[in-house]
């Protein structure tokens, strides 16, 4: 049984997929994180990403695996190393080339064979999962995007400024929306969940109450 979790940057996807899996008894998949490692090790080899030959050379060599909440990459823990900004900002080299999303999708899809999963993204109930038992739209201001995002890289010891992030919020957006593959849209079927002004905890809250609305769960 899958449960999908779309929406834009910053909207809390990967927290709140996190803890509605473990109050379900489901497994996670952070699809952001996959795109991520595959930046990072683009970036590590040199990748030219406009050379569709290299980029497939990269996924013909590239395991990318986890092992509990840590991903690894050709069996190195790159878990820290993928949340740095330098990757943030390579990331949509990586998450743009069709044949990356070809692979993650048939990667994500193979994880997900024979297990409840809660799997969250830009295009997991649009188009890894567009059978999903329960799909579900994240959504929230883009300043209430950009205030998250500072105090997380704040919490690792990154400064930032807000006005960048939230301009850089602004562009992503503009650009998630117009992608040529794999666009972030609202599912066909998904409930839309605004989360500004909530908790954390909040939205798990009302999350679990979709999906247990719809028999999902332990």
């Amino acid at each position: 049984m899958i449960v999908t979790i779309d929406g834009p940057a910053g909207a809390g996807k990967s927290t709140v997929a996190r803890r509605l899996a473990k109050r379900l008894g489901f497994a996670y998949l952070d699809t952001g994180a996959m795109y991520r490692a595959v930046a990072w090790i683009g970036l590590r080899r040199g990748i030219d990403w406009n050379d569709d030959e290299a980029v497939g050379w990269l996924a013909a060599r590239t395991s990318i695996q986890w092992n509990g909440d840590r991903i690894l990459v050709n069996g190195e823990d790159v878990s820290d190393a993928i949340r740095t900004t330098e990757i943030t900002a390579a990331v949509g080299h990586a998450a743009d080339h069709p044949a990356v999303r070809r692979w993650l999708v048939q990667l994500q899809r193979a994880v997900a064979e024979g297990v409840s999963l809660v799997t969250e993204g830009r295009d997991q109930g649009s188009v890894a999962f567009p059978d999903a038992a329960c799909k579900i739209f994240l959504v929230a201001r883009p300043e209430e995007r950009a205030r998250r995002r500072v105090e997380y890289f704040h919490a690792r010891g990154e400064e930032v400024e807000f006005e960048k992030v939230l301009a850089d919020i602004l562009q992503r957006d503009r650009a998630d929306q117009s992608r040529p593959v794999g666009a972030l849209v609202k599912p066909d079927g998904a409930i839309c969940l605004a989360t500004d002004g909530l908790t954390i905890e909040q939205v798990v809250d009302r999350l679990e109450e979709i999906a247990r609305k719809r028999g999902i769960g332990s």
